[in-house]
């Protein structure tokens, strides 16, 4: 019989100075994962509140007294020898100077500079949660695309900054007109794009890819060059390994919820969907009945944030 893995919940802090750069500490010789770099933090112990560990952890480690502020995300992560929960929390200010009081060494990092530091599995989805969009616009079919190409600009004007163009009932030139605008649509607001499976187009056109579960097993390398955002859905945790082994940039997972599009489907539902975020450390969106007000509920569980068809897109009078 095997033995259940210990669980551990680990409390961390995004600790931001005057000029926008992060707080980074190393972690030291003798631990696990000695050498890389992480936010700093430390295990709640039993009894304490998740506020108080962290202000706690803070002292112990850093020297000073902190505000403990919103939650960012929490990332259920699964090591070989232990289940690890990482609850990340911003700070609304502290007192004292940062210091390494561990020996650990510290690094003041600017936010478009976290992902060149080598990280624990559990922190990269902090930095994508601190740095990329809650957000991703999946297009609905175009069934008419003036009204569809309105729908776009409404969205965008919205605050969407992230958009998966999906139109599986168009092709040939129409798709590639379509897409062509959308990209363009796209491009103004300073919006991501990527196509849903259309590798050489999204080349062409230079933006990214949305792959499908079905091409994942097909492919043995990154479809397209970094720069260019590769996103893939998944289902399964063998098929969320093989996408961070493509080098995908992000993935997608669900249905977390039942959905109007496949109503007797099975659905994960949370705990499913952090089963499924613990094996990997790529940044993933939920989907699947999702709308604006789970985001809360996804940063919870580990996620990215939403996508969704129905739930971001709004059809224009």
């Amino acid at each position: 019989m095997l033995t259940p893995l210990r669980s551990i919940h680990v409390m961390a802090a995004v600790i931001t100075d005057a000029r926008g750069r992060i707080l980074l500490t190393r972690r030291t010789e003798g631990r696990d994962l000695a050498g890389r770099w992480e936010f700093p933090g430390g295990k709640q112990e039993p009894g304490e509140s998740p506020e108080d560990a962290l202000v706690r952890e803070l002292r112990e480690e850093l020297g000073i007294e902190a505000r403990v502020g919103d939650h960012l995300i929490s990332v259920p992560q699964q090591y070989p020898d232990k289940r690890l929960c990482l609850e990340v929390r911003h700070l609304t200010g502290w007192e004292g100077a940062p210091r390494g009081h561990e020996g650990q060494a510290l690094a003041w990092v600017a936010p478009d500079k976290l992902m060149r530091y080598d990280m624990p599995p559990a922190d990269r989805p902090v930095v994508a949660a601190l740095m990329q969009p809650d957000r991703y616009l999946v297009t609905p079919e175009p069934e008419d695309p003036p009204r569809w190409l309105a729908s776009l600009d409404d969205a965008l004007s919205r605050g969407i900054r992230r958009v998966q163009v999906r139109a599986r009932s168009v092709s040939g030139d129409a798709w590639r007109s379509l897409a062509k605008e959308a990209v363009a649509r796209c491009r103004t607001t300073g919006a991501e794009v990527l196509l849903n499976g259309d590798v050489d187009l999204a080349r062409e056109l230079q933006v990214g890819v949305h792959l499908r579960a079905s091409q994942l097993a097909a492919l043995s390398e990154r479809p397209l060059p970094e720069g260019l955002p590769v996103a893939a859905s998944c289902h399964a945790a063998s098929e969320l390994r093989q996408a961070e082994a493509l080098g995908c940039d992000f993935a997608v997972v669900g249905s977390v919820y039942p959905t109007l599009s496949h109503p007797g489907g099975e659905s994960l539902g949370w705990p499913g969907f952090a089963r499924l975020r613990e094996g990997v450390s790529l940044p993933i969106y939920a989907i699947g009945g999702m709308a604006d007000d789970d985001i809360a509920d996804a940063r919870r569980h580990g996620a990215q944030g939403i996508a969704a068809i129905r739930g971001l897109w709004l059809s224009a009078a």
